[in-house]
């Protein structure tokens, strides 16, 4: 496996396992609170990341004990109301990204993921949490109104009563309480946590970028769509994929007994 490290800025840093980007929010004193020199870091990595061909996964998550706390509220207090609108702007471009991106990306919470950190989870299209972490909204807490997504993807994951119900309060929840409302797809044991979401992202990552990517679209515009649209959006796509050299690998290998060797096109 290779693995190349490179540490854009402080609170950033990116890794290279093998096909797998790791991002790690590196400001664990402050639970990885989101300033701009951050964002502007994570923005740059994930879309180099989207556009690299061998990055087939990625995995966002969190230094220390927290995944992050959101935006850094005594940077939020400095800014004029046109400079909050630009940040939260931005934070919402990053995160209608990493939803589109045709990338899997998997959030690895480690520990407290509130507010913009909720929203930063929201984008992504695999949770695995951490026994001990902590998640919930809290906008509400402090009069913030949200403007990454919460609104529109919370009650999509989990339900519009319950989406209320934690949004209203500012409550967190443990991870387990966050996998029965179906956010959270799998907890483990804190020390088993990053072991947990290699081999998972490992897994991801050998199959071919082609059919994820195309999985992930249909997906995401299938909460969109009528149920008669919807498939034919479906069986347009299959007929596209019907051409690609992924699709021809994969049988190849399975009639030859052997491990397909996938190029995502």
């Amino acid at each position: 496996m290779t693995t190349e490290t490179n540490d854009t800025t402080d609170e950033l840093l990116t890794e290279r396992r093998g096909s797998v980007l790791w991002l790690t929010l590196n400001r664990p004193k402050a639970l990885n609170a989101i300033t701009a020199t951050m964002l502007d870091a994570l923005v740059a990595a994930v879309e180099a990341g989207d556009r690299d061909p061998e990055v087939r996964a990625m995995v966002l998550t969190g230094s220390g004990r927290g995944f992050c706390a959101g935006a850094d509220l005594k940077d939020s207090a400095k800014r004029t109301p046109e400079e909050g609108a630009k940040f939260v702007k931005k934070i919402g471009e990053l995160t209608s990204f990493i939803e589109a991106s045709g990338t899997p990306v998997i959030a690895a919470i480690n520990g407290i993921a509130v507010a913009g950190g909720l929203e930063l989870v929201l984008s992504c299209d695999i949770v695995v949490a951490a026994e001990s972490a902590v998640i919930g909204d809290s906008h509400s807490n402090f009069a913030m109104f949200p403007g990454a997504g919460v609104t529109v993807r919370l009650p999509r994951k989990i339900g519009l009563n319950n989406a209320k119900y934690l949004m209203f309060t500012g409550q967190t929840q443990t991870a387990r309480e966050w996998m029965a409302h179906g956010l959270v797809n799998e907890v483990v044991a804190d020390a088993e946590l990053m072991g947990s979401v290699e081999r998972l992202a490992e897994t991801i990552s050998s199959k071919s970028p082609l059919v994820l990517a195309r999985m992930k679209q249909a997906l995401n515009d299938s909460l969109d769509h009528p149920v008669s649209t919807g498939l034919r959006y479906e069986r347009a796509l299959s007929a596209a994929h019907s051409y690609s050299f992924d699709r021809v690998e994969g049988l190849s290998a399975f009639r030859e007994k052997r491990v397909p060797q996938f190029e995502g096109r």
